[in-house]
């Protein structure tokens, strides 16, 4: 089935960039465009990269999955959800800014700073805007760093951390 995902929010470019930003997301991305695997097989062929690169993907909803018996055994297995990308997005440049900062931002800045974010969503989760103005960052780069992340998600106007599988 040819599906397309269709970008009309800035913010989901994040998902899209970071998807492909490093050479194993981009073999697993490949892998799995070809045909079902589970993570099992991703494990053994590009290491615990892979599966966080799985995760990542399940989080960002590029990838569906079905349960495929292996070995006597059902196993999860994973495959591309979208065949192609179509990008139509319009925005003011400070948005995009915003955008682009989040998906280039270094990856030890990011990790502190989403760290700080998930202490502050706690158990519970937060409303997004009250973590923006603690945060002193516009609606759209908060949005771009969640969009980045494996550890939260947007729900709704909420920040939540995601749950542990």
């Amino acid at each position: 089935m040819n599906r397309i995902k269709v970008i009309n929010e800035p913010a989901d470019l994040v998902a899209i960039l970071r998807a492909v930003d490093t050479d194993i997301k981009r073999e697993v991305l490949k892998e799995i465009s070809i045909g079902w695997r589970s993570p099992k097989e991703i494990d053994a062929k590009f290491g615990a990269e892979g599966k966080k690169a799985l995760q990542l993907f399940d989080k960002m909803k590029l990838v569906e999955t079905r349960w495929q018996p292996t070995d006597g055994a059902p196993d999860k297995t994973y495959h591309t959800y979208y065949s192609s990308f179509h990008i139509n997005a319009s925005c003011p440049i400070y948005e995009i800014s915003d955008v682009l900062a989040a998906t280039v931002l270094p990856e030890a800045r990011y990790k502190k700073l989403e760290e700080k974010i998930f202490k502050m969503v706690g158990e519970e989760g937060r409303f997004a805007g009250d973590i923006a103005d603690e945060l002193k960052v516009s609606q759209t780069m908060l949005k771009s760093l969640i969009k980045r992340s494996s550890r939260l998600d947007y729900r709704g106007h909420r920040v939540e951390r995601l749950k542990e599988e």
